[in-house]
């Protein structure tokens, strides 16, 4: 029944399923907490993102060297399951302080939505350096579309939940509820840590610490044209987010009154993204990229990304809007982040779980922090949403021949490869 889905081979199928529900769970967690946190910011008067997004950074800056230490010393089935009920422990922290009601409702909701912005980017990084670190090359070529199917199926339920289980129960009981997938991702770990071995021989060597230094990721990063590449890739992917958030809150604000209204056309976008990721990730992700390689993969969110901007430059209204989310958000996380964890699935273990880790989480978050002030700079230097929008432009072309060159680079380290692949066994050579 798989195989009409995805290209498993023999003893690959109960770490697919397994990995599946891992990202499930933690998806479907994240998306019963984000509805929690934009009503709390709501309700809390958080109005200034720019300045939650540079305190989120400023958290990034301090939460990685932490990894980053205990990954050194112990092995990934302990510091995973331990990261993940430290977040559990967090997320009970403020269930009771918001029960009790024993501080200021706005200054949780400020504390919440630094929480859950650090925990999403957080929680997805170690997901996908484990399956980085389980899974081969060639491997991850067919199966990380798959994969991440579960986490957008995840980003369906959530909310789902969310709708029919806030009213009865309490929105703030659900977070409870995220505390158990939580828990069950943490278990999920250990399951597949004990089938390593059948998914790969090499993955069960990988058991050991990783050790090295605390700052390792950092290091690392500007020691390899690969992870400068990958870094660059993800600053202009958050970058041109933030520009196309931003145009979404002006665009639909022009054209649905109302909070209501409002809601409605944010579920409208949100439904489109993820229905259309789902059949990407479950039916033409793996084939695209075991036919065309890692070049086009990684090309066409950023290609969509250029005509995006173009149209909302031209045509600025809500058909466009939901077009260029639609397709872009579908592109992104059905065809380029599989294609960006390939890449990592051949570098060392140290660059995995660290380098990884801090281009995921503090670039990510920085870039956030970068470009929302910027935005809002030229924004108030009178600059209306189409020129916004043209802004945009280069930088997702630039965005674009980045891809372009992380995929010719890859072919570079293994010049043998078949045409149409990106064989990466040689890689690690660039981290190192």
């Amino acid at each position: 029944m798989l195989k009409k889905f995805v290209d498993v081979k023999e003893g690959e199928t109960g770490p697919v399923l397994l990995s599946f529900v891992y990202f499930f769970t933690l998806m479907c967690g994240y998306a019963i907490l984000k509805p929690l946190r934009d009503e709390m910011a709501t309700a809390g008067g958080v109005k200034n993102v720019s300045w939650l997004f540079t305190a989120t950074f400023v958290v990034m800056l301090v939460a990685m060297p932490a990894f980053s230490a205990l990954v050194a010393r112990w092995p990934r089935q302990r510091v995973i399951p331990l990261v993940y009920r430290f977040f559990l422990l967090n997320l009970l922290g403020f269930f009771l302080v918001l029960k009790l009601d024993v501080v200021a409702r706005e200054h949780v909701a400020r504390a919440f939505f630094v929480w859950v912005s650090v925990y999403n980017l957080f929680v997805v990084s170690i997901f996908w350096s484990f399956m980085a670190d389980l899974f081969a090359s060639e491997q991850g070529r067919r199966l990380f579309g798959f994969i991440a199917a579960g986490g957008t199926v995840g980003m369906v339920v959530g909310p789902f939940l969310v709708q029919h289980l806030a009213e009865p129960l309490g929105a703030t009981h659900l977070m409870l509820l995220t505390a158990v997938l939580l828990e069950v991702s943490a278990q999920c770990v250990r399951l597949l840590s004990r089938q390593a071995r059948v998914v790969q021989p090499r993955a069960a060597v990988a058991e050991a610490p990783v050790g090295g230094g605390v700052f390792a990721g950092f290091r690392l990063l500007f020691s390899s044209p690969l992870l400068l590449g990958l870094a660059l890739q993800m600053l202009l992917y958050a970058a041109t987010s933030t520009f196309l958030y931003n145009q979404q809150a002006h665009i639909v604000a022009s054209v649905a009154s109302g909070a209501n209204a409002r809601t409605a056309a944010f579920a409208n976008i949100e439904f489109w993204v993820q229905a259309l990721t789902l059949v990407l990730q479950t039916m033409v992700t793996g084939r695209l990229m075991a036919r065309f390689g890692l070049g086009v993969v990684l090309a066409v969110a950023p290609l969509l990304t250029v005509l995006g901007f173009l149209g909302l430059a031209l045509v600025p209204g809500m058909l466009m809007l939901i077009g260029f989310r639609s397709l872009r958000g579908a592109s992104h996380y059905a065809f380029e982040r599989p294609g960006r964890e390939v890449l990592f699935t051949s570098v060392d273990r140290e660059t995995k779980y660290k380098s990884k880790g801090f281009i995921d989480t503090v670039v990510y978050r920085g870039s956030d922090s970068v470009s929302s002030w910027m935005y809002t700079g030229l924004d108030k230097l009178g600059l209306g949403a189409p020129a916004l929008a043209m802004v945009a432009v280069p930088v997702a072309a630039l965005w674009l021949a980045v891809s372009v060159w992380l995929s010719r680079l890859a072919r570079h380290q293994h010049p043998s490869a078949p045409a149409g692949t990106s064989a990466l066994a040689s890689t690690a050579d660039a981290v190192r």
